[in-house]
C-alpha cells in the first residue's frame, strides 16, 4: 500500500513538474520576439512588434516606441486619377503623443468628401482630385498640374494644444483627361455606353484652346476670334479601354442645337475628314482611346449667330475590327452617312468674339448675320449639301 501511494505522489509531483515546464514554455514562446515573429501571417515593421490579443497573434505597435522627433512622421501619398490619399503612421503618431482617436482634417475642414480610414496600424485621409476640393490649391506650369494642401492632426474636436501641420502635393502629367479636373465648368459632353458582354463606358467630348489639348474652354459658351482654331477631344474613360479604341464615326456642325437639324457641315464623314477643308486636322481616330481633331472658327452663312458641334461615337473593339480609318477622295464621295442619335455627343454653343450679344444669349438669329470666316469656302451650308 505504501508502495502504491508513493508512485501516486510521484506521479503527481512529475505531472506538476510537466504542467509547469509546459507553461514556462508558453509564456517564454510569447515573449521571445524571434518565435512571436513566426506566429504573425504578416510581417511586422520595425515600429511594430507580433504580440498574442484576443486570442490571435498579429502586428501591434511596439510598446518600447519611444519618438520625439516629429520628422520621423514621413506620410505616404497615393496621388490616384481620382483621389489623392494621404496615409500616417499610427505607431508614431502615438510615440509622438496622439492618442488612438486623433482628428484628421484637410484645408477645408467641413470638406464631405474627406474620408478618414483606419487600416491596420495606419490612418489615412483622402479627397478628390479636382481643383478646390476640400481645399486644394491648384497650380499649372506648361507641363504639370499640381494640387496642394494641408493635412492638419489634433487629439479632439476641442482643440487647445498645439496642431501637427503636414504640407503636400500631387503632380499629375498634363493631358486632356487630366486638364479637365483643372476647371470647374470646362465645356464637355458626357455619353454612357453599354457594350453587350463587354460592361459600361463613359465618353467624354469636350472644346478646348490650345494645339496640345489641356486648356479647355470654361462657362456656358466658347467665344473665338474669326481666324481662330478649335480643338476638339474625346476620351474614353470608364470601361475595358485595353481592348476597345474611341472612332469618331460623323462629326458635324449646325446652326442650332438640334443634331438632327437639316443644315449640317461635316467636319469628320464616314470616320475621314472633310477633304474640301484644308483647315481640318485629324491628330488621332480610332487608334486609342482618345480621338482629337481642329478645324478653324466658322460662322454659318445667313442669320444665325451661333454653331454647334455634334459627333456620331463607336466603341472599336481592336481585336476583332479595323478601327483606323483608311480614307481617300473617291471614297467619301461615294458614301452615304447614316447617323445613329444615339450615339452622339453635342457641344456648344460656339460664336465669335464679334456676334451680338442677343444672339449669344439665346441661341436665335441676328438680323445682320455673319459671313463665313474660311475665305475658300463662300457657303458651307451649301458645301455640306454637297459633301
Amino acid at each position: 500500500t505504501s508502495q502504491t501511494l508513493e508512485r501516486m505522489v510521484g506521479s503527481y509531483i512529475l505531472w506538476l513538474a510537466l504542467a509547469s515546464c509546459i507553461l514556462t514554455l508558453t509564456a517564454t514562446e510569447q515573449q521571445d520576439p524571434s518565435t512571436a515573429e513566426e506566429r504573425c501571417e504578416n510581417t511586422c515593421r520595425p515600429e511594430e512588434e507580433c504580440r498574442f490579443l484576443n486570442g490571435t497573434w498579429d502586428c501591434f505597435c511596439r510598446q518600447d516606441l519611444n519618438i520625439s522627433d516629429v520628422h520621423s512622421l514621413q506620410p505616404q501619398l497615393d496621388c490616384g486619377a481620382r483621389e489623392i490619399k494621404v496615409s500616417l503612421d499610427k505607431c508614431i503618431l502615438g510615440s509622438l503623443g496622439f492618442g488612438d482617436e486623433v482628428i484628421a482634417y484637410l484645408h477645408d475642414g467641413n470638406c464631405s468628401s474627406t474620408v478618414q480610414r483606419q487600416e491596420r496600424n495606419w490612418m489615412s485621409v483622402t479627397s478628390p482630385t479636382q481643383a478646390r476640393a476640400c481645399g486644394n490649391i491648384l497650380e499649372r506650369n506648361g507641363t504639370h498640374a499640381i494640387y496642394k494642401n494641408t493635412l492638419s492632426l489634433a487629439n479632439a474636436f476641442i482643440i487647445r494644444d498645439t496642431i501637427l501641420n503636414i504640407n503636400f502635393q500631387c503632380a499629375y502629367p498634363l493631358d486632356m483627361k487630366v486638364s479637365l479636373q483643372t476647371v470647374l465648368h470646362p465645356i464637355v459632353s458626357s455619353l454612357n455606353v453599354s457594350m453587350d458582354g463587354a460592361g459600361e463606358f463613359t465618353v467624354r467630348m469636350a472644346l478646348f484652346q490650345d494645339s496640345n489639348y489641356t486648356s479647355p474652354y470654361e462657362g456656358a459658351t466658347a467665344v473665338l476670334g474669326v481666324e481662330s482654331m478649335l480643338y476638339v477631344g474625346a476620351i474614353l474613360e470608364r470601361g475595358d479601354i485595353s481592348q476597345f479604341n474611341l472612332l469618331l464615326r460623323n462629326c458635324y456642325a449646325t446652326p442650332t442645337k438640334d443634331k438632327t437639324d437639316p443644315v449640317k457641315y461635316f467636319i469628320i464623314k464616314n470616320s475621314c475628314p472633310n477633304q474640301r477643308d484644308s483647315t481640318i486636322s485629324v491628330e488621332e481616330n480610332g487608334v486609342s482611346s482618345e480621338s482629337r481633331f481642329s478645324v478653324q472658327m466658322f460662322m454659318f452663312a445667313g442669320n444665325y449667330d451661333l454653331v454647334f458641334l455634334h459627333c456620331e461615337i463607336h466603341l472599336c473593339d481592336s481585336l476583332n475590327e479595323q478601327c483606323q480609318p483608311s480614307c481617300s477622295r473617291s471614297h467619301l464621295r461615294s458614301e452615304v452617312v447614316a447617323i445613329n442619335p444615339a450615339q452622339v455627343l453635342d457641344l456648344g454653343p460656339i460664336t465669335r468674339k464679334d456676334a451680338p450679344s442677343l444672339g449669344v444669349m439665346n441661341g436665335t438669329p441676328s438680323i445682320a448675320g455673319f459671313l463665313v470666316a474660311w475665305p475658300m469656302l463662300l457657303l458651307p451650308v451649301l458645301l455640306a449639301g454637297l459633301f
